[in-house]
């Protein structure tokens, strides 16, 4: 419990100090307006071509919605501190944070906190609504159940995917560009149905990222799109058992670490 509080001090530090600007509040509405932005060319098409075989506008914004949603609040939550970890690795800041007496995992993530992203959260949640009205879920607890189970899964895995792609940064000392593929990219995966996607790349946010794991099998299981129910509570497990594998990885690279001076 110890832990937590030292988290959430962490963030109200952080929280305080980015509201010492009179503008802070700009920086949530230019998040907003983004996100509103995002995906207008998705409808745009599906309002000109119509539906994609069983594939509405609703499913696919009902996909994205639910990425977006964990994305963000993985990242508000947890992410920027790994985000912004080589950093923290070239500041010698985390040579400071090995002499405390702490969990690394909790004094990293409360090193970065940004309110302005949990934007995507709020408008991830308002996009799940609208696309679950136009779906017409049956309101059954199993079915929310499933749809939360699936949220909470995706909040782990991309806890994970920050753990993974900051972890090269003991090695390097620098951020591997090519990792933000799945992080800041990988949502925009969730605007194509998974079954028109090539196989390899189906393959990757299935298997090795499971983003669709959290975004399609729950949302298709508890919405009748053929998908296993079996399958749709799947998202929990699965994200849970790669983000204990993305923070084992990330640890066992701490273990190398020799100083940014070294």
């Amino acid at each position: 419990m110890s832990e937590f509080r030292l988290y959430f001090r962490y963030v109200g530090m952080e929280m305080r100090g980015q509201m010492q600007y009179k503008g802070w509040w700009v920086q949530i509405l230019t998040v907003l307006f983004t996100l509103m932005v995002d995906p207008i060319e998705v409808l745009l098409l599906f309002d000109r071509f119509g539906s994609v075989g069983e594939w509405t506008v609703s499913r696919v914004m009902l996909m994205y919605g639910m990425a977006v949603f964990c994305f963000g609040l993985s990242e508000s939550l947890v992410g920027r501190g790994f985000d912004y970890f080589p950093n923290i690795i070239r500041s010698g800041e985390f040579d400071r944070i090995l002499l405390r007496p702490r969990s690394l995992f909790v004094q990293t993530a409360g090193a970065r906190f940004h309110l302005h992203r949990f934007s995507r959260v709020s408008g991830g949640a308002v996009i799940i609504w609208l696309a679950l009205r136009a779906q017409e879920m049956a309101v059954a607890p199993a079915n929310v159940c499933m749809l939360l189970f699936g949220l909470i899964g995706g909040f782990l895995m991309y806890t994970g995917v920050f753990m993974l792609t900051a972890a090269p940064a003991f090695f390097t000392v620098e951020g591997v560009q090519f990792t933000y593929i799945f992080t800041n990219g990988s949502y925009q995966v969730a605007k194509v149905p998974p079954m028109y996607l090539p196989d390899w790349l189906r393959r990757t946010f299935l298997y090795i990222v499971p983003m669709f794991a959290f975004c399609y099998l729950p949302a298709g299981a508890a919405c009748g799109w053929g998908v296993s129910r079996l399958a749709g509570w799947m998202a929990l497990p699965a994200g849970a058992l790669f983000c204990a594998v993305a923070y084992g990885v990330w640890l066992a690279c701490a273990r190398h670490y020799s100083s940014t001076g070294s």
